[in-house]
């Protein structure tokens, strides 16, 4: 007997954080072997190879298992998921990144980040992802959007101590006094007066650009999911 939804979907994730993080835990000496620009092609290729179809299996099977809670007819709820979906964006999406070095046109470079959404929180892509999950599981309601998100937000949190671990051994004692000023729960080290936040560093085009990408997904979500259904697995 195979596994079910539940089990494939957990089996996925842990190979796409397995490959993930291994790629980038090998970063530098693949640099050393093939060059930087090479190394981000190929991370870039196996990744989003890894989570294409997992996005499309998470769609197609997102009503799987137990009916947990069924909110769906309540427009509070619709509209709070809404915003919560359209702010996780704003996470997970690398917008303090140079998009040409994302891309490889610019040679990428590894560096420490303080501008923009880490002003927030050192690692935006650990709350895009909870909140996403969040919204999704709040309006989907089945055991198996449950499953996907916890396995996903525990990825992203072994991510976050990955991530520092390699950033400690590039930079040493400046990752430590950028650790001091930041902070992994957004707006603690604002709180706490240990950062302040600068609106004119979100003034950038990639952050319209992720703007634009909200708007657009709103717009043909029915489509994606109409299209992914067409991919039966």
């Amino acid at each position: 007997m195979g596994m079910d939804s539940h089990g494939i979907i957990l089996a996925w994730i842990g190979g796409f954080a397995l490959v993930h993080s291994g790629l980038a835990g090998l970063r530098l000496r693949c640099e050393r072997i093939i060059g930087a620009r090479a190394y981000r092609v190929l991370f870039a290729l196996v990744s989003l190879g890894m989570a294409s179809p997992l996005l499309i299996y998470f769609v197609n099977h997102r009503y799987d298992g137990t009916v947990l809670w069924d909110l769906r007819g309540n427009s509070l709820v619709h509209h709070g998921v809404l915003v919560l979906a359209a702010v996780s964006f704003l996470f997970l999406y690398p917008a303090t990144f140079n998009l040409l070095e994302v891309a490889a046109i610019l040679k990428p470079q590894m560096r420490l980040y303080e501008t923009g959404v880490t002003r927030i929180t050192r690692h935006p892509q650990l709350t895009g992802m909870i909140l996403w999950c969040i919204a999704h599981v709040l309006w989907l309601g089945t055991s198996f959007a449950l499953v996907t998100a916890l396995a996903l937000s525990s990825y992203h949190l072994f991510a976050v101590w990955h991530g520092d671990r390699r950033l400690y051994t590039r930079y040493g004692e400046s990752f430590l006094e950028l650790k001091e000023r930041t902070s992994v729960v957004p707006f603690l080290a604002v709180l706490q007066g240990r950062q302040k936040l600068v609106f004119k560093e979100f003034l950038r085009p990639a952050y319209l650009g992720v703007a634009v990408f909200v708007v657009a997904t709103y717009c043909y979500h029915a489509l994606m999911v109409d299209t992914f259904a067409q991919v039966f697995w």
